[in-house]
């Protein structure tokens, strides 16, 4: 096959020391930069909006627009937020985009802070990944030994602070609200919305909240056009991005393609599926958005394509399972992770979950009752809509659409564990690993 991949953000991956500015430079660093602070803000505003560039991390909404929300009238100061809070089980992109081309990120942040006429921006990145936290750190003292970031940048009047904030480590700070209050030195929860970030976000303040990677696409629009950009992926979803492949595949990673990119033919860039594997089911966006088949193999991975068969693109993480697989067992794996990280503050969220997982581990070891199945999706219709975020809508979306695709393998959960129809050892990435410890544990 003809190798589709575009690669722009990872690009610089193999470069030697890439996180460094000198090698950031030599690639173009902050070319976009000197440009952008030629530009009147509106003007920078306008071309995000012309290029198609919708948010990465997760929702899809146009950039731009976001962007042009913020009040310029408003006499309270702007923030800009980079929502680097990687937490969706399934998503890996944007950590290893930081650790290799932090600068990227850095100079994305000037520039859009520089668009909503922001003197302030935040990068909030998950506290366990003290790596990250530490070169992104390090790159922000080179952006302001060398004049790009601090006062009167660059010569051009505009002044710009970054701070790197160490997060709570919490998923429910992934959610913007959530982690605003975070950044303030509160309990990460979600906000009641009204008033929404754009009107009154970090400290009451207009604020824009982006995702890393959406940021992180900002200079290339501003350094090749918009022009540019727009001609990648499809008419409605424009652009490159990261796919995220994991799973039964023989070389799982990043895949850096436009929007539009099918998984049949993400699969054969990762060598195709391991020996003796055929695809039983794959999550297009992490494991919130709803399960896919097989029958989906060719579909368009955009927001439309995606959206239009009943799932979402989500973060585009593509968790990809053969049928070695337990449906059951996987289903309930994740609802015990959502049950985990809920943040307690919203009824359905909090005890919906709870309930989910009771009555997917009973049908996990074959002991499920009658109407189980039936419980399972009158909870989840209890939680969808209800809860006061997004956290108790992505719990229900796989076990909705297991159940859907799958209903055979939860009947089967009336009287076999999965562990006796789909034996875990069969499952594992690691077999020859596994094999290998117990033989030396015994």
């Amino acid at each position: 096959m003809t190798d589709p991949l575009t690669p722009v953000l990872t690009a610089e991956w193999g470069t030697d020391r890439a996180w460094t500015l000198d090698a950031y430079r030599e690639a173009g660093g902050y070319q976009a930069l000197e440009k952008a602070l030629r530009m009147q803000p509106a003007a920078i505003v306008d071309m995000v909006k012309d290029s198609g560039l919708r948010g990465r991390g997760g929702a899809g909404f146009p950039t731009g627009m976001k962007w042009s929300f913020i009040p310029q009238d408003n006499p309270k100061p702007k923030y800009l937020v980079v929502n680097a809070d990687e937490s969706e089980p399934g998503t890996c992109k944007d950590i290893p985009f930081m650790m290799a081309t932090p600068h990227t990120l850095i100079e994305g942040a000037i520039i859009a802070a520089h668009a909503i006429n922001a003197n302030q921006a935040f990068i909030y990145v998950r506290g366990e990944v003290l790596h990250v936290i530490r070169r992104l750190r390090a790159a922000a003292r080179e952006a302001y030994a060398a004049g790009y970031l601090g006062q009167d940048i660059l010569g051009s009047g505009v002044t710009i602070d970054l701070v790197i904030h160490a997060g709570a480590g919490a998923y429910i700070c992934g959610e913007e609200t959530a982690l605003l209050d975070s950044l303030e030195g509160r309990r990460g929860q979600p906000r009641l919305r009204p008033p929404f970030p754009a009107v009154e976000g970090l400290y009451a303040s207009p604020t824009v909240i982006n995702n890393v990677e959406s940021i992180a696409s900002v200079p290339s629009i501003i350094r090749a056009g918009h022009e540019w950009f727009a001609s990648m992926g499809t008419e409605k979803s424009k652009g490159y991005v990261i796919y995220s492949l994991s799973g039964h595949v023989k070389t799982p990673g990043q895949y850096e393609a436009p929007l539009g990119i099918t998984l049949r033919e993400l699969i054969e860039l990762g060598g195709g599926m391991r020996e003796g594997s055929e695809l039983k089911f794959w999550t297009p966006g992490g494991s919130s958005t709803p399960l896919l088949t097989a029958e989906h193999l060719d579909m368009p991975l955009d927001y439309e394509s995606v959206g239009a068969a009943g799932s979402m693109l989500g973060t585009r993480a593509l968790q990809v399972f053969d049928q070695t697989t337990s449906v059951v067992r996987c289903v309930l794996r994740w609802t015990e992770f959502y049950k985990h990280e809920s943040c307690g503050k919203c009824t359905p969220c909090r005890e919906g979950t709870w309930w989910l997982v009771q009555t997917l581990q009973r049908l996990d070891e074959g002991q499920g009752r009658p109407g189980d199945i039936e419980l399972l999706v009158d909870l989840c219709d209890n939680i969808l809509g209800r809860s006061f975020c997004a956290l108790g809508d992505g719990a229900t979306s796989p076990i909705t659409s297991a159940i859907q695709h799958f209903r055979d393998e939860f009947e089967a959960g009336m009287h076999t564990p999965s562990r006796e129809l789909f034996p875990p050892a069969a499952s594992t990435l690691f077999a020859d690993r596994s094999l290998s410890l117990s033989k030396g544990l015994s």
